[in-house]
């Protein structure tokens, strides 16, 4: 019998985060694919084994979970050089589309394929079995509306396979995905967990424990704000929006574009332009370095104002609130926008991630904290109690 493998894994719009076993491996893919043909043509195809998987990936998946079975694609690095690649648009639900599936059965058979975990899986031929223990999240609007029990109930009780076609070092491997257990986690809330204790849910930030806390997480396609008093997450004050970064970035994307002729393959390589640490929003043109500043900042600053109006309602509601945390991929893209509104206008007490990567990783690393403490208990090993709500949320009386 082959083992679990603990694996944490934020399917955030920009990239998938995942962190699996004893944090002994992490990967980091963007969140892009396009089909394919399964023999794609290669330049040295004799070279192909001597080349980074992670910039060959080229799969066909199948899966009972998908409404679009048996598919071929190129993902990540390798679907941003193509013309047909797609990204999850504005106003989906990530649990429904097969692009989430996609990219998790991906990621997971991405770590089970490795040499490394040899000992943990057991190989047939060029067929592996891989079991997993799962901990990932959604927005929390489409956990109100109850999809992550659709969602969960997809991924457990089948087998998940990904074939990996042309892919550097694992050409004509099959692996056959299996989950002993899946959390489903609101996004928001995961936050919360992340900023107040470590891997062992024990308390690290005792100034935070009894503080009324906003956590404004801004991802890709959706906000959702959490509101915290008393250690409990406020269930009737959760709220999640349709509002992200995501077509924000199209949009200059799209300006970049027409203004100076300039295609960006995705949304990624906006993201690089606005946060790079050299020359930030500043592109090449015709090999020149050429300044976008007034198209980043107009189409951002209008953004900034409406997240900044989402927390100023919050804050009405919630008028003892001490602190709010901007989380997420897209409060770092937001940050500057943020803190220019803010000391000008209400001056709340607000606060950012300072470390890129830590902001970026922080559902990844919730996810794993609470599938880690998940195991644990169901291994009845001795857990210190934990006094945080993590998942309940109050859904609608239709909602099943």
């Amino acid at each position: 019998m082959s083992n679990s493998r603990i694996a944490a894994v934020d399917v955030g719009n920009d990239s998938i985060k995942a962190i699996f076993g004893e944090v002994e491996y992490e990967l980091n893919i963007p969140n892009i694919i396009a089909r394919d043909i399964e023999d794609r043509p290669v330049i040295g195809i004799e070279e192909l084994d001597s080349k980074n998987p992670l910039d060959g990936i080229h799969v066909r998946v199948h899966s009972p979970a998908l409404k679009e079975n048996n598919v071929i694609y190129r993902v990540g690095n390798l679907a941003t050089k193509s013309n047909n690649t797609t990204e999850l648009d504005p106003g989906s639900s990530k649990s429904e589309e097969d692009q989430t599936l996609v990219m998790l059965f991906t990621t997971l058979a991405m770590d089970a394929v490795r040499a490394e975990n040899a000992q943990i899986f057991r190989k047939n031929g060029n067929i592996i079995d891989a079991f997993y223990t799962l901990g990932t999240g959604l927005p929390l609007r489409e956990v109100k509306e109850g999809k992550d029990a659709g969602y969960r109930s997809r991924l457990l009780g089948n087998v998940h396979q990904v074939e990996f076609l042309v892919t550097p070092k694992y050409q004509g491997i099959k692996v056959n995905l299996k989950f002993d257990e899946v959390k489903v986690y609101p996004e928001g809330f995961a936050a919360y967990i992340n900023l107040v204790m470590d891997n062992n849910l024990n308390i690290i930030n005792k100034d935070l424990i009894d503080k009324r806390i906003i956590i404004q997480d801004i991802g890709g396609l959706s906000t959702d704000i959490a509101v915290i008093k008393n250690r409990n997450v406020d269930d009737d004050k959760a709220q999640g929006f349709n509002l992200g970064v995501s077509e924000s970035l199209e949009q200059i994307r799209e300006e970049i574009r027409k203004k100076h002729g300039v295609e960006l393959d995705s949304r990624r390589d906006v993201v690089e332009i606005l946060t790079k640490k050299h020359d930030r929003n500043h592109i090449m043109v015709k090999g020149s370095r050429t300044s976008v500043h007034d198209i980043t900042d107009r189409i951002l600053l209008d953004l900034a104002k409406k997240q900044y109006r989402l927390l100023r309602n919050t804050w009405q509601k919630n008028s003892q609130t001490e602190i709010c945390y901007f989380v997420g991929g897209g409060s770092n893209v937001l940050k500057d926008y943020l803190k220019t509104l803010n000391n000008s206008l209400d001056g709340y007490n607000i606060d950012f991630f300072e470390d890129e990567k830590e902001s970026i990783w922080m559902m990844a690393n919730a996810y794993y904290k609470l599938i880690t403490d998940f195991n644990r208990k169901q291994n009845k090993a001795n857990v210190k109690p934990v006094e945080v709500k993590t998942g309940d949320v109050k859904k609608p009386a239709n909602v099943k």
